[in-house]
């Protein structure tokens, strides 16, 4: 079965009845675990990005810190994985200060991480391509928040 357009299904829609729109949408939910994530965000947390924001951030931190810091392997492995879920979450989101906020914070806490990453090419690699897609990302928004996450760029690079 191919899938038809997104102007199609928005067509289609329209012409739902309340009822029609609530069932299809938790049929939808029930399928895929993003599905019921993103309903999630849309429903209970889109009104308040703030909170939203400072919940990833504890969950990213939550998980460093079951980072398996034997091998840089295991390193990599789980950063990578963090990164994964942040690119997700942003999405969700679909605000740019949002996805600075969650990089600023990954690239914060992967400088915290012992040992060092700056003994790993690869995860240098890592942190400064974040470096460099905040950058990218920041030059896209107003002069002020521009200001502001270079002031906090600038204090994260050192």
């Amino acid at each position: 079965m191919k899938a038809v357009s997104v102007t199609t299904i928005k067509k289609e829609l329209q012409d739902k009845t309340d009822s029609e729109l609530i069932a299809l949408v938790l049929r939808l939910s029930k399928f895929k675990k993003e599905n019921k994530e993103l309903l999630t965000y849309l429903l209970f947390e889109s009104h308040d990005e703030d909170a939203y924001i400072q919940l990833v951030k504890a969950h990213i931190s939550q998980a460093f810190s079951e980072i398996n810091t034997t091998s840089y392997f295991y390193i990599k492995k789980s950063v990578r994985k963090i990164l994964r879920l942040i690119k997700k979450y942003a999405r969700y989101s679909l605000k740019k200060e949002t996805e600075i906020e969650l990089l600023l914070h990954f690239c914060s806490c992967l400088m915290k991480l012992k040992p060092s990453i700056k003994n790993n090419t690869t995860l240098t690699n890592i942190y400064n391509s974040q470096i460099t897609r905040i950058k990218k990302i920041a030059g896209n928004l107003h002069a002020d928040l521009q200001h502001d996450y270079n002031l906090a760029l600038n204090e994260l690079i050192g």
